[in-house]
């Protein structure tokens, strides 16, 4: 680039986007990177504050800003996502479909910290839509140089920043325990409350079975849903410490492996969840029954993209797993979960 005087710029490319600020009416690149200045333009940039103007000067090894944009969407870029076109030397990245946002955090980590540099992100492990922005990349200055970027390449090397992964279709089995529910002393709350969250997603539900605190009766169930069909068994009531609360030893006697029966979430710490084989079994604790947002809201997104999570991926809740109850619920859009 060189710095030239505005009213010298006439037939100059520029090298950079110029943003138009009227306030409340624009907020726009006036003229983009690549356009030629004409004598007209000149009394529009002055009006712009523009005195002096950056013009291209192609040097080898030194890249302009949208060209390094592009290399970091392209460390983020993956299926199921576009790119947007450079703009004011920034590039995003957008859904092509609903899923679940998935963040090597330590691959933009190394990117970000090398400098001159950044990407931006969405928190990972949360549901977006389609047409949602996912990220959005650009360097700080407005070139930079080659070596730098393939810098970046490096430090991301072995895998994409960013992974959509679109949310599988399920059928979920319901067990609902607790003599006082099957006797028909109380009525059954659970089921309507977790029917209405799944309703979010695209989950069929098989039915639902109350039983009495039988552990050996609540084992036959879970088996008897899987042989129906389900690939995910949902298990309320019986979560506690308490001598009669059998749900943990129903699901541990039908040979399931317990991943954690604990997590560091409030509400949801005497959460339950293991695996037979690949299909998942949880086992709620009362809160998803009654509070806005649980450790379940964390956990069914990721295991209706098909992860399968390890008690590490349920540790990690422990910073930002407490949540504030506020009077008007914003989750996702929140520090919950993150």
């Amino acid at each position: 680039m060189k710095l030239i005087n505005t009213v010298d710029a006439v037939g100059h490319v520029l090298c950079h986007d110029l943003t138009q600020i009227i306030p409340g009416v624009v907020k726009d690149a006036a003229f983009r990177k690549g356009h030629i200045v004409t004598e007209e333009d000149i009394p529009v940039l002055l009006s712009m504050g523009k005195e002096h103007l950056y013009v291209w000067e192609k040097r080898e090894g030194i890249l302009h800003e949208d060209e390094a944009a592009e290399i970091l969407a392209d460390l983020c870029f993956n299926d199921n996502m576009h790119k947007t076109a450079p703009k004011e030397g920034k590039i995003e990245l957008i859904a092509d479909t609903d899923g679940l946002l998935k963040v090597d955090t330590e691959r933009l980590n190394k990117v970000n910290s090398l400098g001159e540099m950044m990407i931006a992100s969405r928190h990972g492990n949360f549901c977006v839509k389609k047409g949602d922005k996912l990220a959005a990349t650009r360097i700080i200055p407005l070139v930079i140089e080659e070596e730098k970027m393939q810098a970046a390449k490096e430090a991301a090397f072995g895998g994409k920043i960013l992974t959509l992964l679109p949310l599988k279709h399920r059928k979920a089995g319901i067990v609902t325990t607790g003599t006082e529910v099957y006797t028909g002393r109380i009525k059954d709350a659970f089921g309507p409350a977790i029917m209405e969250k799944l309703k979010e997603y695209d989950v069929e539900i098989l039915g639902q079975t109350i039983l009495d605190d039988k552990p050996e009766g609540i084992s036959a169930c879970i088996m008897d849903y899987i042989s129906k069909g389900a690939d995910m068994i949902l298990c309320t009531g019986g979560m506690s410490v308490d001598p009669d609360d059998t749900t943990p030893t129903a699901i541990k006697a039908t040979g399931a492996d317990i991943v954690s029966y604990g997590a560091p979430v409030l509400p949801g710490a005497m959460f339950l969840l293991a695996y037979l084989g690949d299909i998942p079994i949880m086992g709620l604790p009362g809160c998803v029954m009654y509070a806005k947002r649980t450790i379940f809201d964390l956990v069914l997104p990721r295991v209706l993209a098909g992860e399968k999570l390890e008690k590490e991926d349920l540790s990690n809740y422990g910073e930002g797993g407490l949540c504030l109850n506020c009077n008007v619920c914003t989750f996702p859009n929140c520090g919950f979960g993150k």
